[in-house]
């Protein structure tokens, strides 16, 4: 068949003079099937013939199977296929056909090492570069100033200046080119002063620089904010002659994109009597890098209007602008285009599409396009994995970060950067260590980037102490890194060093920032705190931060925590815009408060005003200010209707409701839907069994999620020490403590605390003492407790002991102090030292409030001081209770005081005319003090108002 073809080539020069003319791509591989067919596929003229055909018609793969069918490489043949590969960006590739040359004998010339050179400074292969070198100075071709050249741009490019310095110090004379290579390493790694210098000195010695060395030079500038050195090197360039080269063009555009208005790049752009499409894509990328998707699109449509073909770089500047438009959509058609144009198998282009299907959350979509890429390297596999890190399978990043090495690539920074925050989230403390210790092998440390990656992993899984030996092992620290730990100690309760921390941070010149106010904000939880939470609000006005809305937000927080809820409130009025959390963040507060009517008033509002849709934590707020089970239910069915009642927090808060509202068999139904494995939603259902008195069922609990293999929190103990303490069974409370050693809950001050309350009421008052006096660290509460359980016990010696001793280490009692110390004296009958506490209590600043009142009255009338009792009542700023008032009367009508019984009685029927029991205590009373006519007087009263005597009875029946 193929011997009867009209066009079958006859001879060699045929069929290359076939190669030579072939302009269809797809009629490439029937000419290597002919070559093949006629035994010329080892020909080394036809061969070569062939592969440069492939590249002119952009088939590169056929050009490699064709390379690695040819029985020997040549020289010829070589230079044409590192040539090739490295005009189609296949670094890689290069350095595998260099590689299998090298292996089978094949020499290097001038020609091939230039472009090896190139390909390792584009891949960042420094190894291999070393061995071009060492293979450059054993073939004698380190004297040639190409080579030279090639050298001096790899050690440049690839961040050895040290080293590309010393080699233009070896060439005699180094023209303009080698020193274009040099300014152009030193901008590329960063080093743009460098870059300007090295500018100079080209000056200074005679040289002219041309367009490249400007290309190189304005770029440092705009890196350096020099726009006064950029627009000199601009008149330069116009005087020069150079501005009519396109090539000039994108750096001028970049350079004046700085203005943030972007006017004068604009400007730049429009006075262009030609525009390539170099300088199109400069005009792009500086809207992008001003997140203006809409202008981006707008001017990448003139573009293509005006007849401009958009190239790959076109494409990987547009397509990461989708993002800012949160619409797939425009993804899907710039995928099309690049198919459209033929350049949608790029590495850089597939790179790009992959990276923006991820970020849009079509994860799939981007697998598939990862999967088809006939090439990859190492951004597209970064790209990939940082992707499932977005959409947090984090499972699968790790399995593809395994894949990539098996491949035989090794990590970059951005890798771990990725895999590091993949540990964080899956709390996957051996693994990211492990990835620490390949940064340290491989000094990925010394970027900035990973280890504030590594101190942020560290922080999130609460390994505070690696944290800051990392910390202080950092050569160099920014912002970032304070920020990152001082938010890591706020989150894990060591607000003490986070403030430390602020202060080292200022006094090292380092100025705290936006991010820096939200995270220390969180740490100011009291009122002990409000005047730095002030000062802070006072810097953030002073650093312009003030009307920054998550700013604002934590400010409001930081008030209501505090206390200031006027100061939060107002804030939060003055706001030019509010978001959901400014919403919450007051409702809590108030929540917090207990001002449920505020709580239900700011909600309406928010849905009145603003018409946000509430979220969990809004729901949260709601649901302990709910007056009625409709209330709550109402907020469960809109629950329902967003899909966010799987959320636990939610979903305890609405067991919890519907507890209050004694409605147990909802709360069951809502824990049994719940996530079992939280132990959040065990604590609710334990809290709801101690609320409703069946304690015996929130013990029961505690044990089934122990045999579901659940860890208990502090918060679980504490509602398991409730329920015991109800229960006051000895053993239960025996068993209770020694779980609570074994699992080093002790060292917690109020499970401490709720211990000794426990032994207490069990009547073990001895070991309560000695958990008591056990505690290294006590606090208020703890004294309060054992004030309390002495006075139950009738140790009131021991109790008003126990209080001298409190003050003698400088704590100072409180109101609950005072109310238990002054309820055994009143249990006790001591009456002098009632009178004491009562004045030092004064004396200290603390204001009695109506339970004081009470246990004064109440020890003062049953031990006949009723006078004072009675001035006690009379000068109380509260109201005087109902109780208390008959208590009072009790006592007067016991010991027959006729006078101060008259004046409680007026008391009474001033709050409640309709009571009888004053009537007839105070009939009582007269009886005893023996005025008959009073106290017939008072039976009248009764009988003319109405009121009766409301009957006695008796709980023992006779037989």
């Amino acid at each position: 068949m193929l011997s009867n073809s009209p066009w079958l080539p006859a001879s060699v020069a045929c069929f290359a003079r076939a190669l030579k003319l072939c302009k269809d791509p797809e009629r490439l591989k029937p000419l290597k099937c002919l070559l093949i067919v006629n035994g010329l596929a080892e020909d080394g003229l036809l061969v070569g013939e062939l592969i440069k055909s492939c590249f002119r018609l952009r088939d590169p793969r056929l050009a490699l199977s064709s390379f690695r069918g040819a029985r020997r490489a040549t020289l010829s043949l070589q230079n044409s296929m590192v040539r090739g590969l490295c005009d189609h960006g296949l670094h890689e590739q290069v350095l595998w056909v260099y590689g299998k040359c090298r292996s089978s004998g094949c020499p290097s010339d001038n020609f091939t090492l230039p472009l090896v050179l190139k390909a390792c400074a584009a891949l960042g292969a420094l190894d291999v570069g070393k061995e071009i070198h060492c293979v450059a100075f054993r073939a004698g071709f380190e004297a040639n100033v190409v080579v030279q050249t090639a050298l001096l741009d790899f050690y440049s490019k690839t961040g050895r200046l040290e080293v590309a310095d010393k080699l233009i110090d070896l060439i005699p004379e180094p023209d303009l080119v080698s020193w274009n290579a040099l300014i152009a390493g030193s901008s590329l790694n960063g080093l743009h002063n460098k870059a300007l210098e090295l500018f100079g000195r080209i000056c200074a010695m005679g040289l002219k620089p041309n367009v490249s060395t400007l290309a190189c030079v304005i770029p440092a500038c705009t890196c350096l904010g020099r726009s006064d050195i950029g627009r000199s090197l601009h008149g330069l360039a116009f005087k020069s002659g150079h501005l009519s080269n396109g090539y000039l063009a994108p750096a001028l555009v970049s350079m004046y994109a700085i203005d943030d208005s972007l006017c004068s790049a604009r400007d730049m752009f429009e006075s262009l009597p030609e525009k390539n499409v170099a300088v199109w894509n400069a005009l792009i990328h500086a809207y992008k890098q001003k997140q203006k998707a809409v202008d981006v699109f707008e001017i990448f449509h003139r573009m293509v209007q005006s007849g401009i073909q958009p190239n790959a770089v076109t494409f990987v500047c547009i397509i990461p602008a989708c993002e800012n438009l949160r619409d797939s959509v425009h993804g899907k058609c710039l995928h099309a285009l690049t198919i459209k144009h033929g350049i949608g198998r790029q590495i850089s282009v597939g790179t790009s599409l992959v990276s923006s299907y991820a970020k849009h959350g079509d994860i799939n979509s981007a697998k598939s396009l990862f999967d088809d890429m006939p090439d990859r390297n190492l951004l597209t596999w970064n790209s990939l994995i940082s992707g499932y890190v977005h959409n947090r399978l984090l499972d699968e990043s790790l399995a593809v970060f395994s894949e990539m090495q098996f491949v035989g690539l090794t990590p970059d920074p951005v890798s771990i950067i990725s895999i590091v925050s993949a540990c964080s989230k899956l709390n996957a403390i051996l693994l990211g260590k492990s990835a620490h210790a390949f940064s340290e092998k491989m000094d990925f440390v010394s970027n900035l980037n990973v280890s504030n990656a590594l101190l942020a992993f560290y922080c999130e899984c609460h390994e505070l102490a690696s944290s800051f030996a990392l910390f202080n092992r950092m050569a160099s620290r920014d912002v970032e890194s304070w920020n990152t730990l001082i938010s890591g100690c706020v989150r894990t309760g060591h607000i003490e060093k986070a403030w430390e921390l602020c202060h080292f941070m200022q006094k090292e010149e380092m100025k705290l920032d936006f991010v820096s106010l939200i995270s220390i904000l969180p740490s100011y939880v009291s009122k002990d705190y409000l005047l730095q939470g002030m000062i802070l609000h006072c810097y953030a006005m002073k650093m312009g931060f003030a009307l920054d809305v998550p700013l604002v937000n934590a400010l409001i927080s930081m008030y209501c925590n505090c206390g200031d809820l006027h100061s939060g409130s107002l804030l939060f009025k003055i706001m030019p815009r509010r978001d959901l959390v400014s919403w919450n963040a007051l409702m809590t507060g108030y929540r917090n408060k207990r001002l449920d009517g505020d709580v239900l008033l700011l909600f309406h509002q928010m849905m009145e005003e603003d018409q946000m849709t509430p979220n969990d934590v809004t729901l949260i707020n709601l649901l302990p200010s709910c007056c009625s089970l409709l209330q709550g239910q109402s907020i469960h069915a809109f629950a329902l209707r967003r899909g966010i009642l799987r959320d636990t927090p939610l979903l305890t808060s609405l067991v919890s409701m519907y507890t209050r509202f004694d409605d147990i068999r909802c709360s069951l139904r809502l824990f049994e839907t719940g996530d079992k494995l939280d132990i959040s939603l065990w604590n609710s259902l334990m809290s709801m069994h101690v609320q409703t008195k069946y304690s015996y069922k929130a013990v029961d609990a505690f044990c089934q999620l122990l045999c579901m293999g659940l860890e208990a929190d502090h918060v679980t103990v504490l509602i398991l020490i409730s329920a015991s303490a109800q229960l006051t069974i000895a053993n239960l409370a025996l068993t209770v403590l020694s779980y609570v050693i074994r699992k080093g809950f002790k060292k917690d001050i109020a499970i401490n605390n709720s211990l000794i309350d426990l032994y207490a009421r069990c009547g073990n008052i001895s070991i309560a003492r000695d958990l008591f006096n056990s505690s290294d660290d006590k606090d208020l509460v703890s004294w309060n407790v054992m004030i309390n359980a002495y006075g139950v016990h009738g140790k009131f010696e021991a109790s008003l002991d126990l209080l001298s001793r409190m003050e003698l280490t400088g704590m100072k009692p409180d109101a609950v102090t005072y109310s238990s110390i002054l309820s055994v004296c009143s249990h006790a009958g001591l009456v002098h030292q009632a009178k004491m506490i009562f004045r030092s209590m004064v004396e200290q600043g603390v204001s009695p409030n109506t339970e004081h009142y009470s246990c004064m009255v109440d020890l003062l009338g049953r031990r006949g001081h009723l006078h004072e009792a009675f001035e006690i009542v009379k000068g109380s700023p509260h109201l005087a209770s109902t109780a208390l008032l008959e208590s009072l009367l009790g006592a007067c009508s016991v010991q027959g005081n006729a006078e101060i019984a008259d004046g409680v009685c007026k008391m009474l029927l001033e709050g409640d005319p309709t009571n009888s029991v004053p009537y007839v205590k105070l009939h009582n009373t007269y009886a005893v003090a023996g005025r008959w006519m009073d106290a017939s007087r008072v039976r009248s009263d009764m009988e003319r108002r109405g009121l009766r005597k409301v009957p006695g009875y008796s709980l023992v029946h006779g037989s």
